[in-house]
């Protein structure tokens, strides 16, 4: 991204974001996801903490059941679970991650970095990109 700079008009830089993402390796892809908090977990970041609202304020019952199924997600996959969660409810979140559970390695990493691609997308609209 640094190298493509400078980016006319500004709304390049989402396509270069997207174009770099797609390029990059599972690798590439498992560190980025390693920055994030879990789902469902308070963070002092506060742009994550607002991504996750619906997540955070949920019942203990439905937080309880995210952290358990967290859990079984990371065991399965070996990372954690990667959803863009602005603007979904706890329980949307908590049938989605129910509903990936069943994926296969290989399908699961491509929707997790499609995940990761829509929560940058939204941060760089996020400051005005």
């Amino acid at each position: 991204m640094t190298a493509a700079r400078p980016f006319s008009p500004a709304s390049a830089v989402a396509e270069a974001a997207e174009r770099t993402w797609r390029s990059l390796s599972r690798e590439d892809w498992l560190e980025a996801f390693s920055a994030h908090p879990r789902i469902g977990e308070r963070t002092p970041d506060q742009r994550a903490a607002a991504e996750q609202a619906g997540a955070v304020s949920a019942p203990a019952t439905i937080l309880d059941e995210l952290a358990r199924l967290n859990r079984e997600y990371e065991a399965k996959f070996g990372y954690i679970y990667i959803v863009c969660a602005s603007g979904k409810s706890a329980e949307q979140i908590l049938g989605r991650l129910r509903s990936r559970l069943s994926n296969d390695p290989t399908k699961e990493i491509g929707v997790a970095a499609e995940e990761q691609l829509a929560i940058a997308q939204l941060r760089l609209q996020g400051i005005g990109l």
